[in-house]
């Protein structure tokens, strides 16, 4: 194991589409959890002296935190484990809390990469999903992240808000010249009991369909290529070097430790969620424990390794039990070129990712 992720699932707002372990809650709650948080990443029993080279602070909105609060979470990382000395340490933030105070206090203790959650540079697409930033914060978030000498920078953004392409565009121009260097770009989805999910019922004319969203996707894919940004995931795009080693490390499958509410953890053949809500997690219940066969491991290689630049380990699956040589399909796809083969991994041909998931369902055994 040598990678760990830690959940912050405090907001000074819920945005209309999330459907993430997030609270908008008062100081004294965040203190709690972080004392909660600390003891759990102390109490942590590992069989390996392992040495972490990859950390990711996620959320929420993990820089709602005091420098103190972060402070305190990274000397109980420190205490417990040993740090890689060229490791990744990412911090998700929203841009209108970003300030050159906090960023300086970051990298004081180690964070080298930010990832921003632009989610648009629409002014009114980012009132529409009741982002707390505008365009201009955005932008002043980037520069202020970069001022400060942190120049591995990520920013999400949606595909699926009612904008023309022409200005969607326009907004990834403004990203490149600023030399962001990773963009993840992600299809909205409608997920349950969010705010967004009765305005779309209400009126489906609010979002894009689903075919203007792949032609997004297709066109996005193809425009940024043209820049240097390596399409290495299905929603993941990188200049060369700065692709996220964390995110790597979960699609092809690497042991992970998770603390935090409703953080997962990959360890031995398990499975680990933490609980989703303070009580179950400040009591140590956990969400569910799955310890995988060979069966869910063969779909996991396929349905991760599919998805990114990494492929899959033809022989890797072969020892879980399964000859994907076998699988009808598989040769269809190997004759179409929508697969292709390299030594003993096969790759996802990139210009089919829009339509991965059916192709992922035909590889998969009966």
């Amino acid at each position: 194991m040598d990678a760990i992720y830690i959940h912050i699932p405090f907001c000074k707002h819920k945005c209309s589409y999330c459907a993430f372990c997030s609270y908008v809650c008062a100081e004294e709650k965040i203190n709690e959890y972080v004392d909660y948080l600390v003891r759990e990443i102390k109490s942590f029993q590992n069989k390996d002296d392992c040495e972490i080279n990859t950390i990711y602070i996620g959320g929420g909105t993990p820089n709602i935190l005091s420098n103190f609060q972060l402070k305190t979470i990274i000397d109980a990382v420190k205490s417990r484990f040993k740090i890689a000395k060229d490791y990744e340490f990412t911090i998700e933030c929203n841009p209108c809390l970003i300030t050159k105070n906090q960023i300086e206090n970051y990298k004081t203790l180690g964070v080298n990469r930010v990832s921003i959650g632009i989610q648009s540079l629409d002014d009114k697409q980012l009132k529409f999903i009741e982002r707390i930033h505008n365009s201009e914060k955005a932008l002043e978030a980037i520069k202020i992240v970069k001022d400060c000498g942190i120049d591995n920078i990520s920013c999400d953004l949606l595909i699926g808000l009612k904008e023309k392409y022409k200005s969607f565009k326009k907004h990834l121009k403004m990203l490149i010249k600023l030399k962001v260097k990773h963009l993840s770009l992600y299809m909205l989805q409608i997920e349950n009991g969010t705010k967004l999910e009765k305005i779309y019922n209400q009126d489906k004319n609010v979002l894009l369909d689903d075919e203007k969203c792949v032609k997004y996707y297709e066109k996005t894919t193809k425009f940024l290529k043209k820049f240097g940004y390596n399409q290495y995931e299905i929603s993941n795009f990188a200049l060369k070097g700065y692709e996220s080693k964390h995110n790597q490390k979960y699609w092809i499958n690497k042991e992970y430790a998770g603390f935090g509410m409703s953080a997962h953890s990959y360890l031995g053949d398990a499975r680990i969620a933490n609980a989703d809500n303070f009580k179950d997690y400040y009591a140590d219940n956990k969400k569910f424990v799955e310890h995988l066969t060979n069966a869910q491991k063969i779909e996991e290689r396929i349905m991760l390794g599919l998805r990114n630049s990494c492929g899959i380990n033809k022989l890797e699956l072969k020892n879980l039990g399964y000859d994907i040589n076998t699988n009808e399909n598989f040769l269809f796809y190997i004759k179409k070129g929508i697969l292709y083969e390299k030594y003993n991994f096969i790759y996802l041909n990139p210009k089919f990712y829009g339509v991965s998931n059916n192709i992922i369902l035909n590889l998969l055994p009966n």
